[in-house]
C-alpha cells in the first residue's frame, strides 16, 4: 500500500468510526518547532551547558536539590511559549468539534492541543502552563513564573508565601496524576478507533495505556518504526502535520491554517 492509499484508508477508517481517541507524543509537536527527546536532534542529545545529563536534571530529586540548575535547563530546553499548533493539532481539534474524536491522550506538556481548540485532553505528563507553590499550592501562570525567576536569581517564588514554585509536569521518580490516568484509560477502553501519533512508545507507564484499547481500528502515524507496527491495521511513517494536511486535501476540506 503506497502513501496515497494509506491516506485514503485513514479517511475511510475515521469516516466509519464514532469514538476516535488520539494518543500523542512528542512527534506531533516537532513540526511546531518543539524537539522530541530521543531522536538525533532530540532533547537528550543536545548540549545543555549544565554538567548533568538531561534525564537527571528533569528528575524529582534534582528539582529540589539543584533548583536553579533545573530551571536553567527547563526554561531553555522545555518551554516553548511561542510555539503554535500545527495541522495535526488543528485537525484533531476539528474532529472533536465534529463529534468524531472522543478525547486526546497526550504525553506532551506544551499545551498545543488546547491552543488548537481541543477540549477533552488528558495530559499524562502535565503542562508547562500550570505551576504551583510547593508550600501553599498557589497557582501561577507561566508568565508569572518566568517573571519571578528573573527577579529571584533564576528560581521562581510564590507571590503569596515566597516559597519555590514547581511546574505541574511529571518529573522522573514522580507518579502520574491518578485522575488523569483514570480518564485516559477510560477513553481508550471505549474507543472504536485509536490513532497513535508521534510517539516511539518507549516511555512507560504511559505507553502501556494503549493495551487498554479493545476497539476495531488501530492506526499509527509516526516517522520511525515502533513495537506495534505489525499489529496496527494502518501504519503511516510520515510527519504528523503532513499526514493530516494530506488527509484534509484528500477529503476536500477547508484549510485549517
Amino acid at each position: 500500500m503506497d502513501y496515497s492509499e494509506k491516506i485514503k484508508k485513514l479517511s475511510e477508517i475515521i469516516d466509519k468510526s464514532y469514538k476516535v481517541v488520539a494518543f500523542t507524543g512528542a512527534g506531533i509537536s516537532c513540526p511546531s518547532g518543539i524537539p522530541d527527546f530521543r531522536s538525533a536532534d532530540g532533547l537528550y542529545n543536545q548540549k545543555s551547558g549544565i554538567a548533568y545529563p538531561p534525564e537527571e536534571i528533569i528528575s524529582h530529586g534534582f528539582f529540589f536539590s539543584h533548583t536553579k540548575e533545573f530551571y536553567d535547563f527547563y526554561f531553555s530546553k522545555m518551554v516553548y511559549e511561542t510555539a503554535k499548533p500545527n495541522f495535526a493539532h488543528l485537525y484533531l481539534a476539528r474532529l472533536e468539534e465534529n463529534g468524531k474524536l472522543l478525547a486526546t491522550v497526550t504525553q506532551n506538556i506544551d499545551g498545543l492541543h488546547q491552543k488548537a481548540g481541543s477540549k477533552e485532553v488528558f495530559e499524562l505528563h502535565g503542562s508547562v502552563l500550570r505551576n504551583n507553590c510547593t508550600a501553599c499550592n498557589r497557582f501561577h501562570t507561566l508568565e508569572e513564573v518566568k517573571e519571578s525567576a528573573k527577579i529571584n536569581g533564576g528560581v521562581p517564588r510564590c507571590k503569596v508565601c515566597g516559597k519555590v514554585v514547581k511546574p505541574d509536569v511529571v518529573l522522573y521518580d514522580e507518579p502520574l496524576d491518578e485522575e488523569t490516568v483514570e480518564g485516559a484509560i477510560n477513553a481508550i477502553s471505549v474507543a472504536d478507533t485509536l490513532i497513535i501519533i508521534g510517539t516511539s512508545l518507549t516511555v512507560y507507564p504511559a505507553a502501556g495505556f494503549i493495551n487498554f484499547f479493545k476497539g476495531k481500528h488501530l492506526v499509527l502515524i509516526n516517522k520511525s518504526e515502533t513495537q506495534i507496527d505489525k499489529t496496527a491495521e494502518l501504519v503511516i511513517n510520515e510527519d504528523a502535520a503532513k499526514a493530516f494536511y494530506d488527509l484534509s486535501v484528500f477529503n476536500g476540506e477547508k484549510t485549517l491554517a
